[in-house]
C-alpha cells in the first residue's frame, strides 16, 4: 500500500484501523517521527525491523496514551516512576522499567526491561487513544541515520514501506527523548534528550548517574556508537582549527560544508558553505536534524560541524553530534577519532 501524507483527523482514524490490523505507521511527535506498530503483534513488530534495517537487539520503545496504562507494560514500579510520569508525561521522557509478560523479547531486544514513553503531539495522542494500545516505534529512517523531523523526511527515506505517514509538521524539539532507567535503586540518565539532567534530579531529589562501562544489560535505543549520520563524511572540529584545515593540502578539490552555531566561523569564512544554527541548545536541536539532512542532500565532500559547548545544556547536542560523526561510519577516515582539534 502506498503511504498517504495527510493529518486530518480521518488520517488518525485510518491510521488507529491499520495499527489494529498489523500495519505499520509512521506518525510524528514532539522530539522526532516514529515508524510504529502494535507492540502486542510481534508480525507487526517485525515489521519496522525490517523497514529499517534495524539490529533485533536494538530495543524499541512503548508508547501510550497516558501513563494511566503503564501497569500493562511494566512491573514493579517504583514511585520514582510515578513522580516521573507526572513531572514530565506527555513529553519527550522514556522511563526503562521491569518488563511485564505481555511485552514480547522483540520488542525488547531480549532485555528483561522496557522503555515506556507518553509523546505530547496532539496527533500522536489522538493516534494513541483511538488505538487504545501499545505502539512500539523507532525514529521513522533507516537504521544509523540522521532521525526524521518533518513528514517529508520520511517520505524520502523510507518511500512506501510504511502503510501511511501522518503529517503533524516539524517536530518541535528536534532530539529524541531523553531515557532514564529506574530498573535499579540508583536512577541512570541511558540517553540525553529534551528533559536535562538536572530536571531529573530535581524532580527526584536525589543524583542520577551517568552510565559507566557499556553493560549489555543496558542497551538502550539510539545509543550506538554510531547513529545519527548523514551519507557524507562529518568530523567535528573546533573554531581555531577551521582555517588550518580548509588550507591544508587534506581538503584540496574537494567542496567542504561547514555546520556551525557562532556567527564568527560565518564572518571567518565567507566563500566556504556555512550553515549557521541557533547558538543555544534548543535552537540548536530543534534545525540539527533538518540541516544535517539538507547539507547531506548537496553534493559536499565533508561535512564540518563546529564542536558544541562543553556545558550541561548541551549534552544532549554533544551526543548525537558524537555519533554523527563517529570514525566507524563509512568513508570517515579522516581522524581515529572523528574529531579535529
Amino acid at each position: 500500500m502506498s503511504p498517504e501524507v495527510r493529518d486530518e483527523r480521518s488520517a488518525i482514524s485510518n491510521a488507529a484501523s491499520l495499527l489494529r490490523d498489523g500495519g505499520v505507521v509512521a506518525f510524528p511527535t514532539e522530539t522526532v517521527y516514529g515508524l510504529g506498530a502494535d507492540a502486542a503483534n510481534e508480525q507487526a513488530v517485525s515489521r519496522i525491523f525490517s523497514i529499517k534495517g534495524r539490529p533485533a537487539d536494538h530495543p524499541l520503545i512503548v508508547h501510550l496514551a497516558d501513563a494511566g496504562r503503564i501497569g500493562q507494560w511494566a512491573r514493579e514500579i517504583p514511585a520514582d516512576a510515578f513522580r516521573m510520569a507526572e513531572c514530565f508525561w506527555p513529553g519527550p521522557l522514556t522511563i526503562v522499567l521491569r518488563r511485564s509478560s505481555l511485552v514480547s523479547d522483540l520488542v525488547t531486544g531480549g532485555l528483561h526491561t522496557v522503555g515506556i514513553r507518553v509523546p505530547a503531539h496532539p496527533v500522536a495522542q489522538t493516534m494513541l487513544r483511538e488505538f487504545g494500545g501499545g505502539v512500539a516505534a523507532p525514529s521513522a529512517n533507516r537504521f544509523g541515520r540522521i532521525s526524521p523531523t518533518c513528514a517529508d523526511h520520511v517520505r524520502d527515506e523510507l518511500g512506501s514501506a510504511p502503510d501511511l505517514i501522518l503529517d503533524g509538521g516539524d517536530c518541535q524539539v528536534g532530539l529524541e527523548s531523553t531515557i532514564i532507567s529506574l530498573v535499579d535503586d540508583c536512577p541512570i540518565l541511558l540517553r540525553p534528550g529534551g528533559i536535562s539532567l538536572h530536571e531529573l534530579c530535581e524532580a527526584l531529589g536525589r543524583e542520577v548517574a551517568l552510565p559507566g562501562q557499556p553493560d549489555p544489560a543496558l542497551r538502550a535505543p539510539g545509543c550506538h556508537a554510531s547513529h545519527y549520520a548523514p551519507l557524507t563524511p562529518a568530523f567535528i572540529i573546533t573554531a581555531a582549527r577551521l582555517s588550518a584545515l580548509l588550507q591544508g593540502s587534506g581538503d584540496a578539490g574537494q567542496s567542504v560544508a561547514i555546520l556551525c552555531h557562532t556567527k564568527t566561523v560565518t564572518d571567518l569564512y565567507p566563500a566556504t558553505r556555512c550553515l549557521l544554527l541557533p547558538n543555544d541548545p534548543i535552537g540548536y536541536g530543534q534545525a540539527l536534524y533538518a540541516s544535517l539532512r539538507r547539507l547531506d542532500a548537496a553534493g559536499y565532500g565533508r561535512i564540518l560541524i563546529e564542536a558544541a559547548p562543553e556545558t550541561e545544556p548541551w549534552r544532549a547536542v554533544r551526543d548525537r553530534l558524537r555519533r554523527a560523526a563517529y570514525p566507524g561510519n563509512a568513508n570517515n577516515r579522516l581522524q581515529s577519532t572523528g574529531v579535529i582539534r
